[in-house]
């Protein structure tokens, strides 16, 4: 509870820092520029973990399959409500028929699909479910639920620049990269230490952003921007564990482990994601209220959050020969925690030019997420005792 605390607190100061980084860099542009850098890398470094927490038994494939059209589900609906919200009240009605108007409100409700599932998992296995149904479940639904956001913003791009042949480049080796993962799922024995692991991201960014600025040289309307989520998430996938080593259930056992999840690079892993919330806050644009007040403000950031997490849950309506309503009400709750991915994607979408009153209603309905978080893992625990 603690650890969800601080990223909130750590999310809302950077927010307030970032409306007075004028005068305190003298050059805003470039300090949002290393921001924006530092903040991808530091994204690299959290997804790089998403990815080693996934796991995949290949003689239940057609149970994944139903799985995974359950996780779309949980990251869909979030985004289509808030996404609509955003279309219907924040802009008038003349631009209700406007193609753009939609594509911001897309762009700008993506952050509310993605279940925090690092934040997630360390919590109910603090909680002591890491053995249950409960938790076997919705540790695949929460992967796939991120995995899905990440695949999903493809055709966000698609419907912002078109069709163009950069984007087939995109598919092209997002296809490559999900069948390296399918292929080499923990199989590739590489250092896996935090500082191995900081490393590999800064990497991945430093790729990223090299395609990114050549690329501009062929288009500078449309580059090819590879973004770090999934090349980051395939390489947590094709890291081999230490013998006998499961992230899953370490988090609740005593003892010093060898890996990503090891008590030790756990406190590593907090203190990078918790710089990665500041750097988020900092990004923010300056915070616009439009026509409204601060009242109207809360009011807005109060019904994205009841939206998104009342789009989590169509799990309570399957499930029924595995688990209890209890359980599937308790699956659904689960999901409703959010973190680093969303705040990964509002700055992903940052980039893309939204801004106003939207953005500062994504990044407090994202900080009140991760406050409600522990009252959320309390629910969880009361159905399921």
């Amino acid at each position: 509870m603690k650890k969800v605390l601080l990223f909130s607190m750590l999310l809302i100061l950077g927010l307030v820092v970032s409306q007075y980084l004028d005068s305190i860099t003298g050059d805003a542009e470039i300090a949002r520029e290393i921001i924006r850098i530092l903040t991808m890398a530091l994204l690299g470094f959290i997804m790089i973990h998403v990815g080693y927490e996934f796991e995949l038994d290949r003689s239940r494939l057609k149970s994944y399959g139903f799985d995974y059209l359950v996780a779309a589900t949980a990251a869909a609906f979030p985004w289509i409500f808030s996404a609509a919200y955003f279309a219907l009240v924040f802009y008038d009605s003349s631009q209700w028929a406007s193609f753009n108007t939609w594509t911001e409100s897309l762009l700008a409700g993506r952050f509310a699909a993605p279940t925090s599932a690092g934040v997630l998992f360390s919590m109910l296995a603090a909680a002591g479910l890491s053995a249950s149904w409960y938790f076997r479940k919705i540790r695949i639904l929460a992967i796939f639920d991120d995995l899905d956001t990440v695949l999903l913003m493809v055709p966000l791009k698609m419907l912002i620049v078109g069709l163009r042949w950069q984007l087939g480049v995109i598919i092209i080796v997002m296809v490559a990269m999900l069948w390296i993962a399918w292929k080499y799922l923990h199989k590739i024995s590489i250092p896996i230490t935090w500082k191995w692991v900081l490393a590999y991201a800064a990497a991945i960014t430093l790729v990223s952003e090299v395609i990114y600025k050549l690329s501009k040289i062929f288009s500078e309307v449309v580059p090819i921007h590879i973004e770090v989520l999934l090349p980051a998430f395939v390489l947590g996938c094709i890291m081999a564990r230490p013998q006998g080593h499961d992230p899953h259930t370490d988090d609740a056992r005593e003892g010093h482990q060898e890996g990503p999840e090891s008590p030790d690079e756990q406190h590593v892993a907090t203190i990078i994601s918790a710089g990665f919330m500041v750097l988020v806050g900092l990004s923010m644009p300056s915070i616009s209220v439009g026509a409204g007040s601060w009242q109207t403000i809360a009011l807005h950031v109060m019904v994205i959050t009841i939206l998104a997490n009342l789009g989590k849950m169509f799990p309570l309506f399957v499930y029924r020969k595995e688990a209890s309503w209890r359980e599937r009400l308790a699956l659904c709750i689960g999901m409703w925690p959010r973190g680093e991915v969303g705040a990964g994607v509002l700055i992903i979408s940052l980039g893309y030019g939204i801004g106003g009153a939207m953005v500062t209603v994504a990044a407090l309905s994202l900080a009140l997420n991760l406050l409600l978080t522990g009252v959320f893992i309390w629910i969880v625990k009361r159905l399921l005792n």
